[in-house]
């Protein structure tokens, strides 16, 4: 889908302390050969008392101050997650939005697993485009993965969890990029992947067993050949869209923001199946900081404007992917580079 008049005004992002792969590693909960192959040198950790809404809050307060933007003006805030919020059967959405905006946003949650900071985007774009030269919204992400539930470092193949949370700021009346077009496509077929044997009726206090459900779905499908080769054409068929509606193709993007996996990973998201070279990503910044749940394409975003890597008219591909399997792209053009000052530990 192509945009006129909607932009990105501003983002935010708050991380935790940096915790060092090689001593994972050397404690035995990394892998050695994973380890190897990811390439990772830290993820980012947060403190005990740090629950994901939270995080969000922190980086919605940073959005919103650097947007210019009035909270009068902000139609709605649409927050996702693919863990724990920090209660059960609660409305985190409206806790990020009444503590960074105030109590009469609308606040909706949005769960696509690690697609749903994009396919929040989309939605939220849908809202400013509704109230032309006027309307604001605003998506948010937060996740932390603490054990026992979850092994940050061996849960999943190829990614490490980081805790993080991020914002970003839609307005109609202006910012420092274009959002210039949007694209989603989904094969629901491939929620099997991680389903695993079946339904439960209730929740379980089991630790999260990821390999144990692609394993279980391996086993009674043959492999993981063609569900991963069914996941390829999504994303090669949403990214051809979305360069399309934008004008542009894959030789012109100049920077991409991808999902935040190891190396090895990287290699076949990126130079195998889009033709972008890793060295136009923001591999870099996501080998220090782990994977961010649904927000590692705002946090890659934020990090190339506060090291001022950006030019304006680059154009800058987004994105997404999550189990179910859903992919959602944007392409941004990018109008002034804001001088933002990145911010330091003590400050997040």
């Amino acid at each position: 889908m192509q945009w006129e008049g909607v932009y990105v005004a501003g983002t935010g992002v708050w991380l935790g302390e940096p915790e060092l792969a090689l001593s994972a590693k050397e404690s035995g909960a990394y892998n050695a050969e994973q380890y190897a192959s990811d390439e990772i040198l830290s993820v980012s950790v947060a403190d005990e008392s740090m629950a994901p809404p939270d995080m969000a809050v922190h980086a919605a307060t940073t959005a919103l101050k650097r947007s210019g933007v009035d909270v009068a003006d902000v139609d709605l805030l649409i927050h996702s997650g693919i863990w724990f919020q920090g209660v059960e059967m609660w409305p985190a959405a409206s806790y990020v939005a009444g503590h960074a905006l105030g109590r009469g946003v609308p606040a909706f949650g949005l769960d696509q697993e690690c697609n749903g900071g994009l396919g929040a985007l989309e939605v939220a774009a849908r809202q400013v485009a509704a109230r032309p030269g006027a309307g604001a919204a605003m998506v948010t992400t937060a996740d932390r993965f603490g054990a026992p539930l979850i092994s940050r470092w061996s849960s999943e193949p190829g990614f490490v969890y980081g805790d993080g949370g991020t914002a970003l700021m839609l307005s109609a009346r202006g910012g420092f990029a274009r959002l210039l077009s949007t694209a989603t496509g989904s094969d629901n077929s491939l929620e099997a992947v991680v389903r695993g044997p079946g339904l439960r009726p209730l929740p379980s206090a089991e630790p999260l067993d990821l390999l144990g459900r692609v394993g279980h779905y391996m086993r009674t499908n043959g492999g993981i050949r063609e569900a991963t080769e069914r996941v390829a054409g999504v994303v090669n068929s949403v990214v051809d869209t979305v360069l399309a509606d934008a004008g542009i193709g894959r030789a012109d993007v100049d920077r991409v923001v991808a999902l935040a996996s190891g190396r090895s990973r990287l290699e076949w998201q990126l130079p195998q199946l889009l033709g972008i070279p890793v060295e136009r990503s923001t591999w870099e910044f996501a080998r220090t900081v782990g994977h961010l749940g649904a927000g590692d394409q705002i946090a890659g975003l934020n990090d190339l404007l506060e090291r001022r890597e950006l030019n304006p008219g680059d154009r800058v591909l987004l994105v997404g992917g999550g189990s179910g399997f859903s992919c959602t792209c944007a392409v941004l053009e990018i109008i002034d580079v804001p001088e933002w000052e990145p911010f330091r530990s003590g400050e997040r």
